[in-house]
């Protein structure tokens, strides 16, 4: 009869928790690879689809909402295509990155059930990936700056951090979900309709003056609000974002981070088992 020894792992402080996957950073590496190679595999386009899907979803927002419906972009003179664009592809990075982490454990069960090396690679890895599609669609950016003659500011330079503070509140929210779907599966479908439902509620689409103004305190609580303003405001006005759009979400992303990653590591070795 097999024995199934269970090890009993030493509790960790969240600072030893990031020492430890600094250890493993290149695992995070070589699967982030992986995740990369692993959606586009047997694909005739391949990442072809990484510039297709963004650029279709552009047309078809800015025909029915910038044509038929006719939303305004905001007060300044930007084609409404390149103002939808910057708003939709940090959302879909946003967005397919916490699509792609929350079933990442519960996918790779035969993994997690044999060796150990800390869990969290998997969600990580799972946002990490989507980057490239980020970086794939910017290219589609570069071509609608050149069609329209669009202005180019020394403020682009700001992305990176924006780029930074998604990541962070991505994985925050991917390791969650990464998490509790192991022991409520319906998570896995209830994350695609609430990233939905949010971006409606997020300034993709529209233009924050757009709201009303009862509403603001609360549409403010998005996090995503004051990540996509800051965006729009660095690239297509050439601003800097002030601390009231970038100061919430950064601290929002931190906390959910903190709290999302302390409660992942206290389920890890009982992930193990139950999967």
């Amino acid at each position: 009869m097999a024995v199934k020894i269970k090890v009993i792992q030493p509790k960790r402080s969240l600072k030893d928790n990031l020492n430890l996957l600094l250890r493993y950073r290149e695992l995070l590496y070589v699967w982030t690879s992986r995740e990369i190679r692993a959606r586009y595999r047997q694909s005739a386009l391949g990442f072809g689809w990484a510039l297709i899907t963004p650029i279709v979803q552009m047309v078809v927002i800015s025909v029915i909402f910038g044509g038929f419906l006719r939303v305004p972009s905001s007060s300044t003179d930007i084609p409404y295509p390149v103002f939808a664009y910057v708003a939709l592809l940090p959302w879909q990075f946003f967005a397919g990155g916490i699509n792609g982490a929350v079933p990442s454990v519960r996918n790779n069960m035969q993994l997690v059930t044999k060796i150990y090396f800390p869990r969290e690679i998997l969600p990580f890895s799972a946002v990490l990936s989507r980057l490239v599609d980020f970086l794939i669609g910017a290219l589609v950016f570069v071509g609608l700056v050149i069609y329209f003659q669009m202005p180019i500011y020394g403020t682009w330079l700001f992305v990176p951090i924006l780029i930074l503070i998604q990541i962070v509140l991505a994985m925050g929210f991917g390791i969650l979900g990464a998490a509790v779907s192991v022991f409520l599966r319906d998570i896995s479908f209830a994350v695609p309709l609430a990233l939905q439902l949010w971006m409606y509620a997020t300034p993709i689409i529209y233009d924050v003056s757009e709201v009303p103004e009862q509403l603001l305190p609360i549409y403010s609580l998005n996090p995503m609000v004051g990540i996509i303003t800051s965006y729009r405001l660095v690239i297509l006005e050439g601003q800097l974002p002030g601390w009231h759009e970038l100061a919430y979400p950064v601290t929002f992303a931190m906390i959910v981070f903190a709290i999302a990653y302390v409660y992942f590591k206290r389920l890890e070795m009982a992930i193990s088992d139950i999967i």
